[in-house]
């Protein structure tokens, strides 16, 4: 799938960043950070438990966690949105088996 119109701009060159946005939603266990993809935002999200099989996770604060190994989350958002693996609504889900050793 392909990013939605809304977010794509010829201007860009196709640059992706990460600005310091992150949330987390306690209802679905759900944390998000956002990356700039070609001039738009794209959220890039993951399950609490996908990420407490990778690293270790404070339940306490589970943002902790999302701070702490952030550059390897962004690493695979890049590599997740480089492949254009997005979900219908334009967000990247990464799962367990994305994460890398």
């Amino acid at each position: 799938m392909n990013v939605p119109k809304q977010k794509m701009s010829k201007t860009d060159n196709g640059k992706i960043s990460f600005p310091n946005l992150q949330c987390w939603n306690p209802d679905t266990k759900i944390a998000t950070i956002a990356a700039e993809v070609n001039g738009g935002r794209v959220s890039c999200r993951i399950k609490i438990d996908d990420l407490g099989k990778k690293f270790k996770i404070s339940p306490d604060d589970p943002m902790q966690s999302v701070t702490t190994y952030r550059v390897e989350i962004e690493k695979t958002a890049r590599a997740l949105i480089d492949q254009k693996r997005y979900e219908d609504d334009g967000s990247i889900m990464i799962k367990y088996t994305d994460l890398k050793d």
